[in-house]
């Protein structure tokens, strides 16, 4: 009796073992993500979820991992083809993808009084905070309050101009569908044409672009400002200044751009209110958001290559939004500025960054360059047109600028989304996944075992550049 209780002891440490050693963080967080993802796909399959003909599993599995991955791409008319029912699944979706389901489960355990395990820990604070912190609970739940409070005040804000063309309920429905998807950064909307009828509505406007910067700004960012109002916090980190300063010229200098591409052309006969709300909406949204006030597959090529960069910049670390982040292409940035000037080093207000972060910072770019060209190449190849190539070379620009907002999870589409063949869409699927759980995040837990010390060769120089 006592040998075989020591052999099921043992055998549930072994067990224990495995589990600890198999999930590691990245992988509980990838995981968390691809069980939400498989659950609404099965939600959005059956037949209550939709208002007439039932959806094919793949653009369920699309309109789910747009969703969760708060995208916004949409092979499909959520106004239309979507029943209620099937539009609050994808409120749900959203808001768990754009706060993370480790976030909520964390914060529950903690309110059943269970508190949070040191693997919970580990996860909540690679998904939120750029060091370690004491304060990770009160954190957490700041970050609940922040998005309880912007997204409240966004309902509040939206339901003033829809109430001027729906019915009260119906008003309050929409205000509460774009406000939740504004500050997950997704763009899904019920409005076929996103909000170009709200082209030149300033509360429409600006309440989207505010709660699009606050939710891709970054938690931890929010927390520090807010803290550093209140007399709480002595300084900001370089994190935050780093991200809010970005933030900043990213959506000042990206207004300016588009406005000079475009005002001879998409905007030559709009009000001056329009074109600037325009230039404004056009700079901010595609960080990661996707809605727009203007026909995008209308735009100038400079327009579309601005955006693109913008999209492919994304929002800041700890964010519900996408993209190699604020940071990452500030850092590069830095990193050949302090070049030019012949220091080895990173240095920025009065900080030195570690060597470390920079090669991940290469890394990152590279991966999610990567995996853009990747999929850009299958679209093309899976297109199924063989025409010649003065008649098919659009498909280029088109299907690059689909891959880029794919994996930015910004939405924002050259009206292509809907005209995908199932090949294409299970690639921007997996495009969308890669995109909003990090392609860094995703190698790491795809390798066994963590980085390890190898042996140092000799070394020797090789010409580059």
């Amino acid at each position: 009796m006592g040998k075989s209780l020591r052999r099921i002891f043992s055998e549930k440490i072994q067990v224990r073992t495995f589990i600890a050693r198999f999930l590691s963080p990245e992988r509980v967080f990838i995981s968390g993500f691809a069980a939400v993802i498989l659950l609404g796909a099965f939600i959005l399959w059956l037949p209550f979820a939709v208002s007439e003909a039932r959806l094919s599993f793949v653009d369920a599995l699309f309109t789910s991992t747009s969703a969760v991955c708060v995208t916004g791409l949409a092979t499909i008319d959520l106004g239309k083809d979507l029943s209620m029912a099937g539009q609050i699944v994808t409120i749900f979706l959203f808001q768990i993808g754009g706060l993370g389901i480790i976030t909520f489960s964390t914060v529950f355990f903690v309110l059943m009084g269970r508190g949070i395990s040191v693997k919970g820990r580990e996860i909540v604070q690679s998904s939120f905070l750029h060091t370690p912190r004491r304060d990770l609970l009160t954190i957490l739940k700041s970050v609940l309050g922040f998005t309880l409070v912007f997204e409240t005040l966004g309902v509040l804000l939206l339901y003033i101009p829809f109430s001027r063309d729906y019915s009260p309920g119906w008003a309050l429905y929409h205000a509460i569908y774009n406000s939740i998807s504004a500050f997950n950064n997704c763009g899904y909307s019920l409005f076929a044409d996103s909000l170009m009828r709200y082209q030149g509505d300033w509360v429409v406007n600006f309440t989207i672009v505010g709660l699009l910067v606050c939710g891709g700004i970054g938690f931890v960012v929010q927390y520090e400002v807010f803290s550093r109002l209140r007399g709480r916090q002595k300084r900001l980190s370089l994190h935050t200044k780093m991200a809010l300063v970005t933030t900043a010229v990213l959506l000042v200098g990206g207004a300016i751009l588009f406005y000079l591409f475009e005002k001879d052309f998409i905007l030559r006969d709009a009000p001056i209110q329009n074109q600037f709300l325009a230039s404004i909406f056009q700079s901010a949204s595609p960080r990661t958001c996707g809605y727009n006030t203007v026909d995008i597959g209308a735009l100038t090529n400079p327009a579309i290559l601005l955006i693109m960069i913008l999209m492919f910049i994304g929002a800041s670390p700890g964010s519900t939004g996408g993209g190699v982040k604020t940071t990452s292409a500030a850092l590069i940035f830095l990193l050949v500025w302090n070049r030019f000037r012949g220091r080895e080093e990173v240095n920025v207000c009065n900080r030195t960054i570690p060597k470390e972060i920079i090669t991940r910072t290469i890394f990152i770019i590279f991966a999610s360059a990567f995996s853009v060209s990747v999929i850009t190449s299958l679209l093309l190849l899976a297109t199924g047109d063989y025409l010649p190539p003065f008649q098919s070379r659009h498909h280029f620009v088109e299907y690059l600028f689909e891959s880029v907002s794919a994996f930015g999870t910004v939405g924002l589409s050259m009206n292509l989304t809907p005209k995908l063949n199932d090949i294409q869409k299970i690639a921007i699927t997996i495009l969308m996944f890669a995109g909003r759980v990090g392609p860094l995040t995703l190698a790491f837990s795809l390798s066994r075992r963590a980085l390890k010390k190898t042996l140092t060769y000799a070394e020797e120089g090789i010409m580059v550049g």
